[in-house]
């Protein structure tokens, strides 16, 4: 993203906001304290709750609105910050905020006992020299997610098996390519071929996922090693490399015909602090996703 790129915008946001990240298709639609509070900045914006309310939102502890845009470059987004604590008066130390109910269908936590992985998506060539606003930086964009793997899968890690619930989950909704937007995940009956094995800590296989019209697929290959130490998965790196193609409805602007893709997979330690960040799979259903 060009705005977080700005050294100068990310020192802004730390050092004279609080920032959060939220998932506005889920905090529109939550009853709860949360979803209050992001409804009453919607309003202000001039925005329902019944639509698409991405962008950056400025406001006070309080919730009222500082700022809004759906900037995408760095000059408009110091333009509103600008603004924004222009019109920002502080009046003294913000009151308390009790702790409520919070909206079970929009919690997410991970697999008690499970593990959590990262995963780091890349095209690696065939696109075209971008001209103009943000072409180059979307086309060296890394596209991120969360792999989450319940407890009685990390427990078959550790005795060198590989769940076919492991290995379904993460080339249904972890390869594909996130790297310029939100991506449709492969179906089950997109999956035309999937052989992956774990024998002696090592992963090895190869996938074949394409929708039925031809339209989008991807053909690769996988490595990767798993380890473990009493009873504990300490190792797990995957790298699938190989050839796709196609885009879908906000990942528009792809590489035209077959492209080298990858996508990597690394173990996330269990005191990094972005691990509780859902797979992108998993919204409005975390039941399904772990299935």
């Amino acid at each position: 993203m060009s705005i977080l790129s700005d050294p100068e915008i990310v020192d802004l946001i730390k050092n004279k906001f609080v920032p959060v990240a939220v998932d506005q298709h889920d905090h529109r639609r939550r009853k709860d304290g949360d979803g209050e509070l992001f409804a009453k900045v919607l309003k202000q914006a001039g925005r329902g709750l019944d639509g698409m309310a991405q962008g950056f939102y400025l406001f006070s502890a309080d919730g009222q609105l500082l700022g809004f845009s759906n900037a995408t470059t760095g000059p408009e987004m110091k333009r509103l910050i600008a603004a924004g604590l222009k019109k920002f008066e502080p009046t003294g130390e913000a009151l308390p905020i009790e702790k409520g109910e919070r909206d079970a269908r929009f919690v997410y936590e991970p697999p008690e006992g499970g593990l959590v992985v990262r995963i780091i998506a890349k095209v690696l060539g065939g696109y075209e020299d971008g001209k103009g606003g943000n072409a180059a930086i979307y086309q060296n964009a890394l596209g991120r997610d969360h792999l989450w793997l319940r407890k009685d899968e990390a427990e078959a890690l550790v005795r060198d098996e590989l769940p076919q619930s492991v290995a379904a989950r993460l080339a249904r909704f972890h390869l594909v390519d996130n790297t310029r937007g939100e991506p449709p995940f492969w179906r089950a009956d997109e999956l035309q071929k999937l052989d992956l094995t774990l024998k002696q800590g090592r992963l090895a296989g190869a996938v074949h996922l394409e929708t039925k019209s031809g339209d989008r697929g991807y053909l690769a290959q996988l490595l990767g090693f798993v380890k473990a130490k009493e009873s504990k998965v300490t190792r797990f790196d995957l790298v699938a490399k190989g050839q796709f193609w196609g885009e879908g409805a906000f990942t528009r602007n792809a590489p035209k015909g077959k492209f080298p893709f990858a996508v990597a997979a690394t173990l996330v330690a269990a005191n990094d602090s972005d691990r509780s960040v859902p797979p992108g799979a998993a919204r409005g259903n975390l039941a399904a996703y772990l299935r």
